[in-house]
């Protein structure tokens, strides 16, 4: 099982790389509006009491089930969130949602955006990576709010550091319905071009992007964050059973493997495993990824909450 799944995750990844490759510095240089045009937080947010989550709690798990969309606007093969306009990919997001909603156990949609794409071309600074600009992410906020969703921004850091990249994007972060996801598949070395190679991050990076998510809840009151790291081998986060992290933060696993529902367990059970053992922080949380185009026989809801353990995010790309 473990080397046919192997290749199938090594025939998408190529064609993933191809995608990303393609993916270049060409954004246009737009007005930065001023942090303070950010506004309130999202749609459960209270005036008279600290923020929320966008359908009321302060903290996700468990009453939250997350199904989001993925993507970016730059090229529909990066993902469902980039097809059409933000409006038009919440409409499908919350009608998909709605399938995963169960008694006690409501979805809370969220999109999640790629704010930093990694790409072949160096750019000014030399580290592979292209960032959002303000725009782009302004508006998928205000899709996402609209919708009482949350955003999710996801980091492919090519050359760059994830905590870095975290920093730069605090305006967004400060607030109590934006969210972070870090995809090491895309975190390279320096010397090594996004797509030569598949990426890594190790414990002692997650743990001070989750201490520094961790600070922003604490000095600006917020509900909890999550912080969720994307893998499809084990040797994308290494030293996992050294991750600790703060009760502030909502870290989420999420198993990004693909192919027929028979491989997709498999990896699935695969990454899992050795994450359900004694020993390893019983806060972490476990998500799984499915994929509009790479998967075969798209798993439904039903199928997908049949998993054990029973994913708490559902990625959509």
């Amino acid at each position: 099982m473990a080397s046919t799944v192997d290749r199938e995750m090594q025939e998408v990844f190529r064609r993933r790389r191809r995608i990303a490759l393609a993916v270049l510095a060409a954004f246009a240089i737009l007005l930065i509006w001023a942090v303070a045009s950010l506004g309130g937080g999202g749609g459960g947010s209270d005036a008279k009491g600290p923020p929320e989550l966008p359908r009321g709690g302060r903290v996700v798990f468990p009453h939250n089930r997350i199904v989001a969309y993925y993507g970016a606007p730059q090229n529909d093969e990066l993902g469902i969130l980039g097809i059409g306009t933000p409006e038009q990919a919440t409409r499908k997001l919350l009608a998909r949602a709605r399938t995963y909603n169960r008694p006690g156990r409501p979805a809370l949609p969220a999109l999640e955006l790629i704010a930093v794409i990694a790409h072949s071309a160096p750019g000014k600074d030399g580290l592979h990576r292209e960032r959002q600009t303000d725009a782009v992410i302004r508006s998928y906020l205000q899709a996402a709010r609209k919708a009482k969703a949350l955003l999710i921004l996801d980091i492919q850091p090519g050359q760059a550091n994830f905590l870095d990249e975290a920093r730069a994007l605090e305006p967004y972060l400060r607030q109590p319905d934006v969210a972070l996801a870090l995809d090491p598949e895309w975190s390279m070395p320096e010397g090594v071009v996004p797509g030569q190679e598949i990426g890594s991050t190790d414990a002692e990076t997650i743990n001070q992007v989750a201490e520094y998510l961790a600070r922003l809840v604490r000095t600006y009151d917020l509900p909890q964050k999550v912080l969720l790291v994307h893998q499809f081998t084990e040797a994308m986060v290494t030293e996992d059973e050294q991750i600790a992290v703060p009760r502030e933060i909502a870290y989420v696993s999420n198993m990004d493997g693909f192919g027929t529902p028979e491989l997709k367990v498999g990896v699935y059970k695969q990454l899992t495993t050795p994450l359900t053992q004694p020993g390893v922080d019983a806060g972490r949380h476990i998500g799984v990824k499915l994929f509009f185009k790479e998967d075969e026989r798209l798993l439904n809801p039903r199928s997908v909450l049949a998993l054990r353990p029973q994913p708490e995010v559902v990625v959509y790309e």
